[in-house]
């Protein structure tokens, strides 16, 4: 973060963590208490090592970080704005067309368990496959790997199809309370649903697609996972730049989960605060890069398969009719005029 990024995002707070002089003692400054819970996000620093460098005592910070974080969360609210009507989904399906040629997609979803320290007296209830403790982050990600949704809480120990199914997103989303636009024409015949992407953590709806199983792959379905998979990496872009910005990630928070919950996103709120306003916050160098010469893929930033693990994938089960229709027609549209000249390469050669 510059200098200039951190006046603007002062700028934003400074009303509502500036605190009053007492007949006691002075207040801290809120620029000091902005840059203790920057430098707390920044690097995961124990309240020990922040108190050194800060001459701020460790009973003082521990107040500062949740004020502060939970500050962050409510002045960048409107960063992580989630569609609300038709026409703001058409344009995220409109980038998603643009820069990953994959038309009529919403987002890309995924979830991630973020480490925590086991809180006290909570047994198993955080405890995961991993044989960590964490809580769930619940995001999906538009075209330029920005959070457009993030839900954080959900316990660890909960199955793969409980995380997404505990979200207002997928309330809303099996009510049909979204405002999603209905399908349209992308070919003079075929018409194409809009959708979200994701990976087997979650079930096949038609409006949820994710790649086809292995043991039923032909030559037409590897290349149409290639471009749910090369549609879907924004989001695993975005918790790569998270972790490797924000590294707190790198260890088992250890606080109360109320206040893991602000920090968590407070540090998303940031991520897209400075992936529209910062040019040095994602060198070009943390995105995926396609060498469509030689079929290969360099990842860009990724978290540590020991930070943000997966969640764990679903066993097969019923799956709709409809779903599988939608996914077709995909594999149809990507197999013909939406094919792009080097799918084959990638997706015959994995």
């Amino acid at each position: 973060m510059s200098q200039i990024d951190y006046n603007i995002l002062l700028d934003m707070i400074r009303p509502l963590i500036t605190k009053r002089d007492t007949v006691m003692r002075e207040a801290i400054p809120a620029e000091i208490r902005l840059a203790i819970t920057l430098r707390y996000l920044a690097t995961g620093d124990s309240y020990a090592s922040l108190s050194f460098l800060f001459k701020v005592s460790t009973q003082s910070i521990s107040k500062i970080v949740p004020e502060v974080a939970k500050s962050i969360c409510s002045a960048l609210k409107d960063y992580i704005k989630f569609p609300k009507t038709a026409s703001e989904w058409l344009k995220i399906a409109s980038d998603c067309d643009e820069q990953w040629q994959f038309p009529h997609c919403l987002g890309a979803i995924d979830g991630k368990h973020v480490r925590i320290v086991q809180p006290k007296d909570s047994g198993s209830y955080y405890f995961n496959y991993k044989k960590t403790h964490s809580i769930v982050l619940m995001a999906i990600a538009n075209a330029h790997c920005e959070f457009i949704y993030c839900d954080v809480g959900t316990n660890g120990r909960i199955s793969d199809g409980g995380v997404i199914n505990n979200t207002l997103f997928y309330e809303k989303l099996v009510n049909k309370q979204l405002n999603i636009p209905e399908p349209e024409p992308v070919t003079f015949d075929l018409d194409l649903e809009y959708v979200f992407v994701g990976d087997d953590a979650f079930a096949l709806r038609p409006d949820l697609i994710k790649p086809y199983s292995r043991d039923s792959l032909n030559n037409e379905r590897k290349i149409c996972n290639y471009r749910i998979s090369r549609a879907r990496r924004v989001v695993e872009n975005s918790f790569g730049i998270l972790a490797s910005r924000f590294r707190i990630f790198h260890t088992a928070i250890n606080l109360d989960v109320e206040t893991i919950e602000s920090v968590v996103l407070a540090c998303c709120a940031l991520h897209n605060l400075l992936r529209k306003k910062s040019a040095t916050y994602t060198p070009p160098d943390s995105f995926d890069h396609e060498n469509i010469i030689d079929g290969t893929i360099q990842l860009g930033a990724r978290a540590h398969p020991d930070l943000l693990h997966n969640l764990q994938r679903r066993s097969g089960g019923q799956v709709l009719q409809h779903a599988k229709t939608v996914r077709e027609k995909f594999c149809m549209y990507f197999n013909g005029e939406g094919s792009v000249p080097w799918q084959e390469k990638f997706a015959l050669s994995a």
